[in-house]
């Protein structure tokens, strides 16, 4: 099973969800983020004309090296048209005045994201196995080769491959999501593998929560908007779309 999602009866609504539900299973997976919060402030400013504006950003999160980026998750790159770009312009230069940064992520395509809503159903530790069965997955892909022959290698495939779909979520072992999961797959040692078999180390560089994602797999670049001269934001309590 994969993460939980509430589906809300207006079906724009159920895509928007879907859209922050994906980006939050990238940074879930990425080993750079140790925190990370759904609509977290409220950010006022006034236009040009002395309008008092606001919006409030979809997600925040919080890196290993201390930055702090807000962001949102568009279902393209025009969506919310020039209100939303002004609201970004202005996010962005109320970020820099406190040393965050402000994102509009991209979409994940449609088979990365199908590839880490698979392995986050495996995210869990009950998904090591018995003692010494993430030991016996690691060596069996000591080198690369294909997911079945490795799974058959390390014993019952049936017992094998939740170890090996774990320690895929966990970058202990690696394989290029761009094209769907299968068994011929190749999956190679990953850049946190660890010789025990435990869980990666929690304090590397790059991503988000307990167990993250792999270098540039799971999570698609953002387009940073930079600071203008668009207003000033002041942060406030709060959640729900602009204003």
């Amino acid at each position: 099973m994969g993460p939980g999602l509430w589906w809300y009866h207006r079906a724009t609504c159920g895509r928007r969800f879907e859209r922050m539900r994906t980006q939050l299973m990238a940074l879930d997976r990425d080993p750079q983020v140790t925190g990370m919060a759904g609509r977290p402030v409220r950010l006022l400013w006034r236009n040009h004309r002395g309008q008092v504006r606001s919006w409030v950003p979809q997600l925040f999160a919080r890196y290993v090296d201390g930055t702090a980026p807000l962001a949102d998750c568009p279902g393209r790159p025009d969506t919310g048209g020039e209100r939303a770009l002004q609201a970004a312009q202005a996010v962005a230069a109320a970020c820099a005045d406190i040393g965050w940064s402000y994102r509009r992520l991209a979409p994940l395509d449609e088979v990365p994201a199908a590839n880490l809503k698979w392995l986050a159903g495996y995210r869990h530790p009950r998904n090591q196995g018995r003692p010494g069965l993430m030991t016996d997955v690691l060596e069996a892909f000591a080198r690369p080769r294909p997911l079945i022959e490795g799974a058959e290698a390390a014993g019952d495939p049936i017992e094998v491959l939740p170890a090996v779909f774990h320690a895929l979520w966990h970058h202990t072992l690696t394989t290029a999501l761009e094209t769907p999961l299968h068994e011929r797959v190749i999956v190679s040692p990953g850049s946190l593998r660890q010789g025990s078999g435990a869980v990666p180390a929690k304090n590397l560089h790059d991503g988000a929560g307990a167990g993250r994602g792999e270098e540039s797999q799971g999570c698609v670049p953002a387009a940073e908007y930079r600071a203008s001269g668009a207003g000033r934001g002041r942060a406030g309590a709060g959640c729900g779309e602009a204003v």
